[in-house]
């Protein structure tokens, strides 16, 4: 195989209540790559479509994955990345994280697969901390590994793929605005009470549970972040409203994808989902914010070749 294409997908991270350690991958909404070998050793970006970004290898999320996961195998193989991008960077639905795993997953086919999909993991967060300053996996591992993802620890990373109930559908909206991950880290509080902790988690515990039983009241009930979103949430346009007008219509839940501005809720069925999508626009259209919606199923494989 000397080139591949592939569709790098969208990721909602935190899911609430899990803040740095949960993710879920989204099947709808992604870039496209084509990686193919060449016989110049290195890593070149030669097309970037769609947003302006640094096309330099070591500026660019992508290339920088690569470069270490080339640096791990002693590889002086060469290799040129078309990325066309369909996820806007500060978006909050991981578009730095598809190009970083979509690029290492690529590059890992065409060498054979020297590495699992468990193992691209700190190659991609490689990525993760050029685009915020902090090498996360809860993007990454979920486009990876696809469906429901936790980071049990981070040293050493211990990822673990969770069962992602068949009727789930995630309505994620994209006010076009833009919040960079490093600004929304900047107003995070430093310290959290041993009370925050406890409810914290609490619904970390029963999100878990409630995915493994196929619970969804349960999962509704445990979609509450206590320590993150009360500081975060002041940065989007009528944040409360709109995670109130999703339930009205159904929604088990939600919060914000990611560090923002995108709100995601969580819904039992598409139809629901698509109710809440309706809803969630219309509380927009009236603020006279552009938007983008997407209302997508669980993607339990992660990363697909085209």
């Amino acid at each position: 195989m000397k080139e591949i294409k592939l569709f790098a997908p969208a990721t909602i991270a935190n899911v609430s209540c899990g803040f740095d350690v949960l993710g879920l991958c989204l099947d709808t909404v992604g870039d496209e790559m084509i990686i193919r070998k060449t016989t110049k050793k290195g890593v070149r970006i030669s097309k970037i479509i769609g947003q302006d970004l640094p096309i330099e290898t070591e500026k660019n999320v992508a290339g920088v994955a690569v470069l270490a996961l080339l640096k791990q195998l002693n590889s002086d193989a060469g290799f040129e990345i078309e990325i066309y991008k369909n996820i806007k960077p500060g978006s909050g639905i991981g578009s730095s994280a598809a190009s970083s795993a979509g690029a290492v997953f690529g590059v890992n086919k065409l060498l054979g697969e020297p590495f699992t999909l468990q193992e691209l993991i700190p190659f991609a967060m490689e990525g993760e901390k050029l685009a915020s300053g902090t090498a996360h996996a809860d993007n990454v591992a979920p486009a990876l590994l696809g469906g429901f993802t936790l980071v049990r620890s981070y040293n050493p990373l211990d990822v673990i793929k969770m069962n992602s109930p068949k009727e789930l559908f995630a309505t994620v909206i994209h006010p076009q605005i833009e919040i960079k991950t490093a600004d929304a880290r900047s107003v995070l509080k430093k310290k959290v009470t041993l009370k925050e902790t406890v409810i914290q988690l609490g619904n970390l515990g029963g999100l878990i549970a409630g995915l493994y039983t196929n619970d969804y009241d349960l999962i509704g009930r445990s979609l509450h972040d206590e320590i993150v979103e009360p500081s975060r949430s002041i940065l989007i346009p009528e944040f409360d409203a709109i995670i109130k007008a999703a339930k009205d219509a159904g929604a088990l839940g939600g919060g914000i994808s990611g560090s923002g501005p995108s709100i995601f809720a969580l819904s039992k069925g598409k139809e629901i989902a698509d109710k809440v999508a309706l809803t969630m626009a219309k509380a927009y259209k009236n603020l006279q914010i552009d938007f983008e919606i997407h209302v997508s199923k669980i993607n339990t494989k992660g990363i697909k070749i085209l």
